[in-house]
């Protein structure tokens, strides 16, 4: 049986109370900090094809941000976005202050403890960047196409926002990142393999976002529709 669900513009969605989007929230940082954490530097190859290991999971916080952009909407998403970039800040302050300090007599870990999480300022400040830049663009995206679209065709508007999405994300990760440490080739490689997986992923995941938006949009019985939202990163939060 479908729900009926009730339309209402950005700014009305952005000072509701939802009984899920905290949740959803803490969800999304949770999977950005640690794909980032644990898969961001590593370089796979399966089969003859190299990717950064850490496409396997990464991609799952571009469905969450879907997720929360059409259930919720832009300002709603921005909020996270912002939670997310916060986090990453102090993720990479916490492991540069963890990683400096001195280890204890005995303790012979270091040299592993640095291999996982001494990240360099490029690595640090390439994931920050893109996930900022790269999710923005997502949810805008997402936003605008529901609006053109009018609230029809998610399938085209999951796969399309993480198509612009992920490649400013990857044009802006892996050059700050790597260049100059890997080959041009193994950038431009990775770079463009990456961004194509990750499209990839969000398209094979489409059944999924599908049963997902519905279940909660079904629960906050509400559509959003970003009509008369400042799209700026920096706008005032409307809930404020």
């Amino acid at each position: 049986m479908s729900t009926q669900l009730s339309r209402i513009d950005g700014t009305t969605g952005a000072r509701r109370h939802f009984r899920y989007f905290d949740y959803l929230m803490a969800a999304f940082v949770a999977i950005l900090l640690l794909s980032n954490l644990i898969g961001a530097s590593k370089l796979a190859t399966i089969e003859g094809f190299t990717f950064g290991a850490g496409i396997l999971f990464f991609p799952l916080s571009y469905v969450l941000g879907d997720v929360l952009t059409e259930v919720y909407g832009y300002a709603n998403a921005r909020r996270c976005v912002w939670m997310g970039f916060a986090a990453l800040i102090f993720m990479a302050v916490m492991s540069y202050v963890v990683v400096a300090m001195p280890p204890a007599a005995g303790w012979d870990g270091q040299a592993a403890y640095e291999s996982v999480f001494g990240s360099t300022w490029r690595i640090v400040a390439a994931s920050v960047l893109a996930f900022w830049a790269g999710e923005f663009v997502n949810s805008f995206v997402m936003a605008k196409m529901k609006i053109w679209t009018g609230g029809s065709k998610l399938w085209a508007r999951t796969i399309g926002s993480t198509f612009f999405g992920q490649a400013v994300d990857s044009l802006i990760f892996y050059p700050v990142a790597f260049l100059g440490i890997w080959s041009t080739e193994q950038v431009l490689t990775v770079m463009v393999t990456n961004w194509l997986l990750k499209v990839l992923w969000e398209a094979l995941l489409t059944p999924v976002t599908y049963a997902v938006v519905g279940w909660f949009k079904a629960r906050e019985g509400v559509d959003v529709f970003d009509e008369g939202i400042d799209f700026s990163p920096f706008a005032k939060t409307e809930s404020v």
